[in-house]
């Protein structure tokens, strides 16, 4: 995968954080810096800080402390490994290491078969609880305390933590068991582990390294599950193809020179599992990241067709809510001009009918109504005003709204005058009244 490639899917932000980490931390692999920081969640900060601490032998911040958590199984499958044999300086020596190997296998296979049938006949007590870690930082006070403080950086936590790390982080884990009692283990702690090339070769290729005695409980139980007969006893374990699975193992002694190129030798055998484990995250984590996208793209998508249906809902309950009110507002007015209607009916047989010509007493009103039109109409001079603002009120030409005022001087028949008689009103023999809209 070409640098475009792995960083296509990276905004410009991950992409400084990217090579910031690797400036930071000095690892040269980009998928393995772009892994980490995915895992921190882009917290680089964290991320640098949780290296530092698997370089100073700590477990990792990501994988925590517990030892609630369950560890990963670890597939020992002689066919997937590379199975190194004590270095041989003659016959003897090789005679000497296959007999050995023959009475240790013996013995532990019958040691192995005592204690079943004894734990029928006599079950066990409850074994009791250890501390792995402790176990783990007893081993290596011991080792100080022995050989000295010149030895590879050691993974001060539990087997069980050290293989979370190695796989959250996609290292190899290397793996020392020691025993008190043998010699080689004894040369292989002065000699090869103190080695200067050794250490450097151990602490700058990306891997863990564990140890632990096997005298201890939790160096026992590493023992019986990595299935180890002949100490020095070193395996290699790392992700290959999805599983935790023992890739190299070497039992006795070797020199210095010699480790490496074993170590060496497993690493270039299964590195390519890694890169693939990498490429694997990197897949994984755009896809998600894709499928991620097309969900955010789908819910926007999903709640701008919900925002536009509610938008429409709530435009369509307008409109008939205003549709509603028109009607209710064309009902009250057509109720109003049927109540205007009825009452112009029942107040036009109270008008007085028009007197004559000749009758004394009588004046003309011109009555000029709001859009020019004239009506004149005679009234008895002793007739209230009442009879005129009502003959105008009922006329078919009057607004609903109307004031009756003369021209000049301008005077305006109230309501005050209703009683009073034409002539108490002030009209003359022939008057001209102005009918005014008050609503227009």
């Amino acid at each position: 995968m070409d640098q475009e490639d792995f960083t296509a899917d990276l905004c410009a932000e991950q992409i400084g954080k990217l090579f910031q980490f690797q400036d930071l931390t000095g690892i040269e692999s980009l998928p393995t810096c772009r892994d980490v920081l995915q895992r921190h969640h882009w917290d680089i900060e964290s991320a640098v800080q949780d290296q530092l601490n698997l370089r100073e032998g700590r477990p990792s911040v990501f994988a925590g402390m517990s030892e609630t958590s369950s560890a990963p199984a670890v597939l020992v499958d002689p066919t997937r490994q590379q199975i190194f044999n004590p270095e041989a300086s003659g016959t003897g020596n090789f005679l000497s290491f296959v007999i050995d190997y023959i009475l240790r296998t013996f013995y532990n296979t019958f040691v192995s078969v005592v204690r079943f049938t004894w734990s029928l006949v006599w079950p066990e007590p409850r074994p009791p609880i250890t501390d792995p870690v402790a176990d783990v930082g007893r081993f290596i006070q011991n080792y100080e305390s022995t050989y000295g403080s010149e030895h590879p950086v050691y993974y001060r936590g539990s087997y069980r933590q050290a293989l979370n790390d190695a796989k959250q982080e996609l290292r190899f884990l290397v793996i020392y068991l020691h025993q008190n009692d043998q010699s080689d283990c004894s040369n292989f702690c002065s000699s090869v582990l103190p080695n200067s090339n050794v250490i450097s070769f151990l602490n700058e290729s990306n891997i863990l390294f564990w140890a632990c005695e096997q005298d201890l409980n939790e160096g026992n139980r590493v023992a019986t599950a990595l299935q180890a007969n002949v100490y020095p006893y070193v395996a290699v374990v790392v992700l290959r193809e999805s599983r935790m699975t023992l890739v190299g193992r070497m039992e006795g002694p070797v020199s210095p020179e010699e480790f490496i190129r074993r170590l060496r030798s497993v690493f270039e055998a299964n590195e390519a599992y890694l890169i693939a484990a990498r490429a694997e995250r990197i897949e994984r984590s755009f896809n998600q990241s894709l499928r991620e996208q097309q969900d955010r793209a789908y819910l926007e998508s999903l709640r701008a067709d919900e925002e536009k249906e509610q938008i429409k809902r709530e435009k369509e309950y307008q409109e008939q809510e205003e549709r509603l009110l028109q009607v209710r507002l064309e009902e009250i007015e057509q109720a109003h001009k049927d109540e205007l209607k009825k009452q112009k009916v029942e107040m036009l047989a109270s008008i007085p009918q028009e007197p004559s010509l000749e009758e004394p007493g009588s004046l003309t009103i011109v009555f000029i109504m709001p859009g020019g039109i004239r009506i004149e109409r005679r009234f008895a001079e002793m007739s209230p005003v009442a009879d005129v603002l009502n003959f105008v009120f009922c006329h078919p030409s009057s607004p609903d709204v109307f004031e009756v005022a003369t021209n000049f001087p301008k005077r305006v028949l109230n309501v005050e005058d209703r009683n009073k008689t034409l002539k108490q009103a002030g009209l003359q023999k022939r008057e001209v009244l102005f009918i005014n809209d008050l609503d227009s």
